[in-house]
């Protein structure tokens, strides 16, 4: 299926993904796209990728049957208002921010639910703007889908089929459930590692041997801790009812095991890892959190037959053992479509440069 128009307002990272990879695939007759970075958008027409730059929010936008908002969470709110005289009854209006409940909100009080589908693509990078986008960067990546109760079979088969198209994995689930697990499993983690740097920061030695001694495991698991504040700070806002409500359980989970430290209690610290381990061990190992392990690498990869197998050969031949390898459904931090685990950092480090001898993109 092609679909006429399909309109972005917002022309960054996401944006500028989602668009490459429709014009790829050959789902729309036109690409048209607004933002306030002018340069972008110029960009973007010169690669191809966009047919017809919009000057402004207006009646243009009634010619498209689906319109994407990509811009940060709390101006995607001040969009769907914006071009709500301008919708047609039977498009769609899709986001792709990581917080739905507050959107779906607006949408009922807009009385636009019936054209309003949320949007949640698990995929990113460290880097932003429309010059870090990519084509493939939402191949085997969860893309969240959040109806309403008033969206209907046909629009939400739509979306999904324009998700499926683009070889992302479309994954329907409730508004309020969706900010219910992103906040455990992505906003509570951010919010962990951003206060764990600053105890180090606040409690470091006068010679920073903290700091110091802080690169290997400590620096891998507090990566998160980089992202971008502005957007963090719209994020945990936005969502702050789940994320409290989770932040209140992790912090009891805290002191219960600060009074049995303190009660020198070795079988309930030995029972709390056994109990992490195990859960740890039945996740999906073809699926990525927000930790990315220091022995792993990322790699940008097609999804056509044979491309993991001629990876794995040049692997091979030149003597490099796999730990793991499987597809990365949630790359929201950046990673790339193909996951691969080593045994240690030095296999790790030649596997890198191999394949970026390769020409892969390696992560």
């Amino acid at each position: 299926m092609k679909y006429n128009n399909i309109a972005f307002i917002g022309f960054g990272l996401i944006g500028g993904s989602i668009a490459k990879a429709i014009k790829k695939y050959g789902l729309a007759s036109k690409i048209c796209a607004y933002s306030k970075n002018s340069a972008e958008l110029l960009k973007g027409k010169s690669d191809g990728v966009i047919d017809i730059i919009l000057n402004n929010i207006d009646a243009s936008l009634s010619e498209c049957d689906i319109i994407f908002l990509c811009t940060p969470v709390d101006f995607n709110e001040y969009y769907l208002e914006k071009i709500k005289p301008y919708v047609k009854k039977e498009s769609i209006v899709t986001d792709v921010g990581s917080t739905k409940s507050s959107i779906h909100r607006l949408a009922k009080r807009l009385d636009m639910e019936d054209v309003f589908i949320g949007g949640h693509p698990m995929a990113g990078s460290e880097k932003t703007g429309y010059a870090a986008s990519d084509a493939l960067l939402l191949e085997n990546a969860y893309y969240m889908i959040t109806p309403s109760s008033k969206t209907s079979k046909e629009k939400l088969d739509i979306l999904t089929d324009i998700i499926t198209k683009i070889k992302a994995i479309p994954f329907v689930i409730d508004c309020q459930k969706h900010d219910s697990v992103v906040a455990a499993v992505s906003h509570l983690p951010h919010i962990l590692a951003a206060t764990l740097v600053n105890l180090i920061k606040d409690n470091d030695y006068s010679d920073e041997v903290m700091k110091r001694v802080a690169a290997g495991g400590f620096k891998d698991i507090t990566r998160i801790a980089s992202a971008s504040p502005i957007m963090w700070e719209q994020i945990c806002m936005l969502n702050s009812q789940p994320i409290n409500m989770m932040l209140r359980k992790y912090i009891d989970m805290l002191e219960d095991v600060y009074s049995h430290l303190a009660d020198k209690s070795g079988l309930y610290i030995n029972n709390m890892f056994e109990k992490s381990g195990e859960y740890r061990n039945s996740f999906d190992s073809n699926s990525r959190g927000v930790i990315i392990s220091k022995h792993d690498i990322s790699v940008h990869i097609q999804d056509k037959p044979g491309a993991i197998s001629v990876i794995s050969a040049i692997l091979a031949a030149n003597s490099i053992s796999i730990k793991n390898i499987g597809i990365n459904h949630n790359r929201e931090k950046g990673e790339g479509a193909l996951n691969i685990s080593f045994y240690d950092a030095d296999s790790c480090e030649m596997a890198g440069k191999l394949l970026k001898e390769y020409n892969y993109i390696v992560l």
